[in-house]
């Protein structure tokens, strides 16, 4: 089968993938949902093969509706959907002893804690199932939701309802409680369901995950009741009165509630004892009757916990330390360039493919040129040195969800006709040149718009669920409208019903589409006129601003007409900075040779001579806000300066409405609204509690002083910000004075 699919071309593997999705989603249909199957098991799986086989060998082509992404009938417009009164956040993940140690010192550092100070942390294993949360209300149980995205997931009550574990009535619990955990299938109970599904002539299931993901989120609840699914409570979410002063305490309310805990969950007051807990745990896994990928580390103390807070996508004050990557050896067959949305060229290992960890595995990131050679981001040498070929016996492995990686080369098995890689110096998407400027790990296309890779992966991005999330137009409908012709820059999106909702070509007349969707996806484009200024700014996909840095962004200058103003103001100095990094740069070289080392400030400062105050003003400023720094700043100065891409910005912003940022209610705070500095050594708190203080009370914190300043708190050894501070006549207290003023004294 391999030899005829290499055969095919781009436009034929396209259509045999469109074809065998619509085969198999019938079939899925046909069989999960409708218990009437039209195609025998060996049918089924010959099919399933040759669309793995055409997405390995067409990685670019796989569609969004990919056969291989799903478990079961494609069910969830079957489900309503349910908005989390607190999102369900994922963990970080710790892969060796040295994370785990990182992660206790993180939280020291944070909190402020000596080392003789004792910490508490509760240690369990994680469950690999799917994410469940169980609403209840004056103690009965009225609403189950997955974990969706985190902040939206499907109603699965009826399913939930079946589950042996999940009591329907809690007494003595707060009014308001959502208790959260996992979904599992024991060893034994999914050995019994596929020797019933065997019996029966049924397809069996991969693994007890997929065989609870996909019980769970039947339409039909008593398919879910025939199958045995298990429930483990360790968290909780909105809850009218709390279960506990701590998460050990907490995890010992719900078992009194009634509800299953794990067994294993210890408590631990030292890093040796999270590392032994994890090693007896990992020693028995085997036994334990049910999967596991990890342990979780929480920090016990829940005030300590509500003091560290949240990053964007996890908690501060938890871990889960995965263990060690799956791994298995197969044969690199090709190495592909990848070109993203910021011109990156992206190497990537086409494998022979092997099943690692339950994943069957064909791709392999390669990172860059660098790590294809044998060397690390730092230049250190890795793998002994060993280069990576075509034709190679390579060990593959994976870590969690971690993109599959190539971890060793076995050189005896190396074909004597391999040769070294020579990593392109040309876009292989428009020609242009790629080019590796210094200090940066990877080659870039210079094609810019009239490169097709970045257009369209920005065009992806745009519409990407942390963007601007157009319902009905994803990667898939994107591309198809790029390669036609329909939608070019973002702004083309907003006139897509004034270019073809009327006339000869129309939407509705498309392949694939009809009055009823084209008009959904129309009232979607429109609905979508009106976004808030965090989407917009991450949804221009500018190199360095993610969706943190875009919230910043937008939490700092309020309105997307006083960023612009701003940015437009510091670009003379952007343009100053990036001469004298390019100065600096070579100036280096030569202090190198010659030893001429003090010339380095002096030729930094000549690149900002003659730069006008206003300018340096802006810059000072956009640099100043926290977390974004001369990095962030030089990319908006530029993506606003290139005259191409301004314009298309421009003509998309024209078509919205912007939000303007809603910052949380500070009425009544003495420091709503002011821009405060710290300087100093802070004593009664830690520089990220003193920042996440000042935000939470209306404040726009900044790392440095300006004319902006309003607030400049100063602690013992305050040096030059205090100096500037005064120079500019920004009122400048101390600690003592500050906790007082906001009422913390």
């Amino acid at each position: 089968m391999s030899d005829e699919i290499w055969k095919l071309g781009p436009s034929e593997a396209r259509a045999r993938l469109a074809e065998l999705a619509r085969v198999l989603s019938a079939a899925n249909d046909a069989y999960h949902r409708d218990d009437a199957p039209d195609l025998s098991d060996a049918d089924y799986d010959a099919l399933k093969r040759e669309n793995a086989a055409l997405e390995a060998a067409f990685p670019e082509l796989k569609r969004d509706d990919s056969p291989s992404e799903q478990v079961g009938a494609p069910i969830s417009d079957g489900f309503s959907k349910v908005t989390h009164a607190e999102r369900m956040l994922s963990l970080g993940n710790a892969f060796d002893a040295d994370d785990v140690a990182e992660f206790t010192r993180f939280i020291r550092n944070f909190l402020g804690l000596t080392a003789a100070e004792q910490l508490a942390f509760t240690a369990e294993p994680k469950i690999d199932g799917l994410s469940l949360s169980l609403r209840y209300e004056h103690g009965k149980l009225v609403q189950a939701a997955t974990r969706g995205d985190g902040s939206v997931g499907e109603n699965v009550t009826a399913n939930a309802r079946t589950i042996i574990d999940i009591p329907q009535v809690v007494e003595n619990a707060p009014e308001i409680m959502e208790i959260r955990g996992e979904v599992y299938m024991s060893h034994a109970d999914f050995q019994a369901l596929n020797a019933r599904q065997e019996a029966s002539n049924a397809k069996v299931f991969a693994n007890p995950r997929n065989a609870a993901a996909g019980s769970l989120r039947q339409l039909d609840a008593e398919i879910t009741r025939a199958r045995p699914l298990r429930f483990f409570a360790y968290a909780w979410g909105e809850l009218s009165a709390p279960l506990a002063d701590t998460q050990f305490g907490a995890i010992e309310r719900m078992k009194a509630l009634g509800f299953q805990t794990n067994p294993l969950t210890r408590l631990c007051t030292a890093t040796d004892e999270l590392l032994s807990h994890y090693a007896e745990i990992e020693q028995g896994r085997a036994d334990l009757g049910y999967d596991i990928d990890g342990v979780v580390y929480k920090l016990n103390d829940l005030d300590l916990q509500r003091r560290l807070g949240m990053r964007a996508t996890t908690p501060r004050w938890a871990i889960a330390h995965k263990f060690p990557a799956e791994l298995a050896w197969t044969w690199l067959e090709a190495i592909d360039i990848q070109v993203g949305r910021t011109g990156a060229l992206s190497p990537v290992a086409r494998l022979q493919p092997v099943t690692v960890g339950g994943v069957v595995v064909s791709n392999a990131t390669l990172h860059n040129e660098d790590y294809i050679n044998g060397l690390d981001s730092k230049g250190q040498v890795i793998r002994d040195g060993k280069d990576i070929r075509v034709g190679d016996w390579v060990q593959v492995y994976r870590a969690g969800d971690v993109i599959p990686k190539i971890a060793d080369v076995d050189l005896a098995k190396r074909p004597e006709a391999a040769t070294k890689y020579v990593f392109p110096d040309a876009c292989p998407e428009c020609g242009s040149d790629a080019l590796r400027e210094e200090g940066d790990a990877v080659r870039r296309c210079t094609g810019g718009l009239i490169c097709p890779a970045q257009a369209v992966e920005k065009l992806k991005h745009f519409v990407s669920r942390a963007a601007f999330d157009i319902e009905g137009l994803g990667a898939k409908q994107v591309e198809q409208f790029y390669l036609d012709g329909w939608v070019k820059e973002p702004a083309d999106i907003f006139r897509l019903q004034e270019r073809y909702g009327s006339g000869m070509q129309q939407l509705k007349n498309r392949d694939g589409w009809g009055a009823k969707s084209a008009e959904k996806l129309f009232q979607a484009i429109e609905d979508k006129r009106e976004i808030e200024m965090r989407r917009l700014i991450f949804g221009l996909g500018i190199r360095h601003i993610g969706e943190v840095a875009a919230g910043d962004l937008a939490k700092h200058f309020g309105s997307w007409s006083a960023l612009v103003a701003r940015v437009d103001a510091a670009r003379p100095a952007g343009a100053a900075e990036r001469r004298a990094e390019e100065a600096v740069m070579a100036e280096r070289r030569r202090a190198a040779e010659e030893g001429r080392r003090a010339q380095i400030a002096a030729t930094r400062e000549a690149a900002w001579h003659g730069v006008a105050s206003e300018a340096r003003a802006a810059w000072d400023e956009i640099t100043g806000i926290d977390g974004i720094g001369a990095t962030v700043a030089m990319a908006l100065v530029t993506t606003f300066g290139q005259s191409a891409e301004r314009a298309s910005i421009d003509r998309l912003t024209d078509m919205l409405t912007i939000k303007e940022e809603v910052v949380a209610d500070a009425s009544g705070s003495p420091v709503a609204g002011k821009t405060v500095v710290f300087t100093g050594s802070l004593e009664k708190m830690t520089r990220a509690e003193a920042k996440a203080q000042a935000e939470r009370l209306g404040a726009k914190f900044s790392g440095s002083v300006s004319a902006k300043t309003d607030l400049l708190v100063a602690g013992p050894g305050a040096g030059s910000k205090a100096k500037k501070a005064a120079d500019l006549g920004v009122e400048t207290i101390d600690e003592d004075a500050w906790l007082a003023l906001i009422g913390d004294g």
